[in-house]
């Protein structure tokens, strides 16, 4: 399965100069958040793919301009064709905010996951806005990483983390995937495929 992941840039290739081609064959579109709601409605559109998404801490406006024709998976289990994808938005709260949470806040969201992660029997993709902590984050306090994900990724080891809230230029150490254990940790800043096998 071709997925295509977008966080925090629109990407001028698909938005200001669309072609199908860098679509071709691609079968899902997961957003880690910050992006602009017409621009999520615009990918849907034009590709008539399915798009699930996560809020960013920057997606205020989705509470009243959410995208259209896209699918929030903030706090649930989403089976697409067989493949389990867990949806937490936000970052570590910095300031007051509707998707800023601080690391107990973060702890209490995902142990109210208990029942939907014992019904799907885990889960394979974990989408995000914020990374790990330790994975692709940053030192200061706004882009540091929940450390409540370690013992997500530790316990279930799904194939992939994919997240956002880390610009690639902000650091040139930053990489675009690593390895945490079995799973392959993704920034997905601006746009990144991902074959996944099923």
């Amino acid at each position: 399965m071709k997925i295509l992941a977008v966080a925090d840039y629109e990407s001028p290739t698909l938005w200001d100069n669309y072609s199908a081609n860098p679509l071709c064959d691609t079968e899902l579109i997961l957003s880690c958040g910050d992006l602009d709601p017409h621009y999520l409605e615009f990918l849907v559109t034009l590709s008539s793919l399915p798009l699930l998404y996560v809020h960013g801490n920057h997606d205020d406006c989705y509470d009243h301009t959410p995208p259209e024709g896209c699918i929030c998976i903030d706090d649930t289990i989403f089976n697409y064709e067989g493949v389990r994808i867990l949806g937490l938005g936000g970052c570590i709260a910095y300031k007051n905010g509707p998707y800023l949470f601080t690391e107990q806040q973060m702890e209490h969201r995902i142990r109210r996951l208990r029942r939907q992660l014992r019904k799907h029997r885990g889960f394979d993709i974990l989408l995000t806005h914020a990374p790990a902590r330790g994975l692709g984050d940053g030192e200061d306090f706004v882009h540091r990483g929940f450390e409540a994900f370690l013992p997500l990724l530790e316990k279930y080891k799904p194939s992939y983390m994919i997240h956002g809230h880390m610009h690639l230029q902000y650091d040139y150490r930053l990489q675009r995937e690593q390895q945490f254990g079995e799973t392959t940790v993704v920034n997905a800043y601006e746009k990144h495929t991902i074959h996944y096998e099923k």
